[in-house]
């Protein structure tokens, strides 16, 4: 993951595994793929403690994707994740698929914050700063 003009970058080599019948990458295997980058924006080490410690944890509470061209087995993308505070509550991820220079995907991701008991809670200030 890597940090550059406002967004966080982070890279996916497409695997035969990640196409279908078409040879295109399969669709949702792009959420994967900004879940992923989210993990590792927000730092897996910080989510475990968050959920272990603090019992709070994110759930999608929306997201939207436009599909404008297909990635293909071999290629190596670059998912772009800019994330933004939407509320005391709610994360905000764009979220663009690229090959090289070339937009593929566009996501946009919303995330709340939420309690053991699934209840809505504030977006802890940790979780703000390191975004």
């Amino acid at each position: 993951m890597t940090q550059a003009s406002g967004h966080a970058s982070f890279r996916v080599q497409i695997y035969y595994e990640d196409t279908d019948h078409s040879g295109l990458v399969y669709h949702a295997n792009y959420l994967k793929y900004f879940e992923r980058a989210r993990e590792h924006l927000l730092g897996v080490s910080e989510l475990v403690r968050l959920l272990e410690q603090d019992g709070i944890g994110f759930v999608v509470y929306k997201c939207e994707m436009t599909f404008r061209e297909g990635a293909v087995f071999g290629d190596t993308l670059e998912i772009r994740t800019t994330p933004s505070k939407e509320s005391e509550f709610r994360l905000s991820f764009k979220q663009d698929v690229y090959r090289g220079d070339k937009l593929l995907v566009q996501g946009l991701v919303q995330m709340v914050c939420v309690d053991r008991e699934k209840k809505l809670v504030r977006v802890p200030s940790s979780v703000i700063d390191r975004l």
